[in-house]
């Protein structure tokens, strides 16, 4: 990261942290954070480097008077390119909001602002895309209050967003979410606030505002698709890790199995993963999402158990069975690389094909639930042993 000297107002300057994406340039974001240490607002601002903007922050407290300067002195930087965003927690969450309101950026994201009552004066006058985050256990959202912000940011709140965050009507949109059961600061890890789960969906929110409205625009789809060759196809772990941000972290959560970091996932892949695939396994591609910052992936995972499967059989020696499994995963990206990999599938039906687990009684299945996820047609409620008695004439 390198940092440059912003001026917040005649005879003030701030300290200003700026961070480059890898790409080299950008669209622009001002962070603007209110009484962090400047470990964790460096932390912050690397986060959305690596996400593909020119990231620069500043102490709301010093950016207060002094974010119109910020943020001509952002759009003034040749690394720059396109649009500008601001991004405010706090206090910065106001001067975000204030920025939004006198048309000086693109989109605003606001984080638990400090005073409810300025957001929904604000309200009226902002004509651009906007993000807010409200913590439900801060004393300042009362169900009144709730009420009141709803009602402010209703006229723009439903419709979706087309360029720009445009909507057909004229209008622009505005996104209000409301995290249950956090405090004001769920989103800083250092805070005794911390809510990851909560942190995590507000980050996605605010990611997918601003790819819509300011970019970049990545094709997490290829990304994705590149990944997977390098790991089945190619079986290249150097390339696998490349597709990835510096510390990744895969878990297949049936068995826990995966790693975190580059060092530890690498040895994984090299190890335990590529070396143990099977010599037939075969991905058929049943659905996909794709979001602004991952990709799910719905399909059936077939194979003959052939190798001692690491990743998803440890410590089962080869059976030579055929096995058919509906597989899940969730893959987030951070910018243009894998961040995490969730991998989920039905542990029991794996077991039920291999021979180690026995059907009798217990309400598993085997490949048949791979059968009917392909076709949907196939029987069901096969488990119900009452099923055929409770025939209704709904005539």
């Amino acid at each position: 990261m390198s940092v440059s000297r912003i001026a917040a107002s005649p005879g003030r300057a701030a300290d200003g942290y700026l961070a480059l994406p890898a790409a080299g340039s950008g669209p622009g974001i001002l962070v603007l954070v209110d009484d962090r240490a400047d470990d964790e607002m460096r932390q912050l601002i690397d986060l959305y480097a690596a996400e593909g903007y020119v990231a620069l922050g500043a102490p709301a407290h010093e950016a207060d008077d002094g974010d119109a300067a910020a943020i001509a002195a952002l759009r003034d930087r040749s690394e720059c390119i396109g649009k500008v965003a601001a991004l405010g927690f706090g206090r910065g969450g106001l001067t975000a909001l204030r920025a939004a309101a006198e048309k000086r950026v693109d989109c605003a994201i606001c984080y638990a602002p400090t005073d409810i009552e300025t957001v929904i004066e604000l309200a009226a006058r902002i004509a651009c895309p906007v993000v807010l985050h409200l913590a439900g256990n801060d004393p300042a959202i009362s169900p009144g209050t709730e009420a009141r912000l709803k009602a402010a940011f209703a006229h723009r709140a439903s419709a979706p967003s087309h360029p720009a965050g445009e909507r057909r009507d004229g209008r622009t949109e505005a996104g209000l979410y409301i995290y249950a059961g956090v405090g004001p600061r769920f989103e800083q890890k250092s805070s005794a606030d911390f809510d990851r789960a909560a942190a995590g969906l507000a980050h996605s929110r605010s990611v997918a505002l601003l790819r819509r409205v300011i970019g970049p625009h990545y094709d997490l789809e290829t990304l994705w698709e590149a990944h997977i060759r390098y790991e089945f196809e190619t079986r290249d772990v150097a390339a696998t890790m490349a597709t990835m941000i510096d510390e990744p972290y895969v878990n297949h959560v049936p068995v826990m199995t995966g790693g975190v970091g580059q060092r530890d996932l690498a040895r994984f892949y090299a190890d335990h993963f590529i070396p143990k695939c099977p010599a037939d396994i075969a991905m058929v591609p049943v659905s996909r999402t794709i979001g602004a910052d991952r990709v799910i992936d719905e399909m059936v995972v077939s194979f003959t158990h052939d190798v001692e499967i690491d990743w998803m059989l440890p410590g089962v020696a080869p059976t030579g069975r055929h096995v058919e499994v509906p597989l899940v995963a969730i893959v987030g990206f951070r910018g243009d690389k894998l961040c995490h990999e969730h991998i989920y599938w039905d542990q029991a039906s794996v077991l039920v094909q291999i021979g180690l687990l026995d059907p009798g009684g217990l309400p598993v299945a085997g490949a048949e639930t791979a059968k009917k996820l392909l076709d949907e047609t196939l029987p069901s409620n096969s488990l119900i042993k009452s099923w055929a008695g409770s025939t209704r004439d709904d005539g």
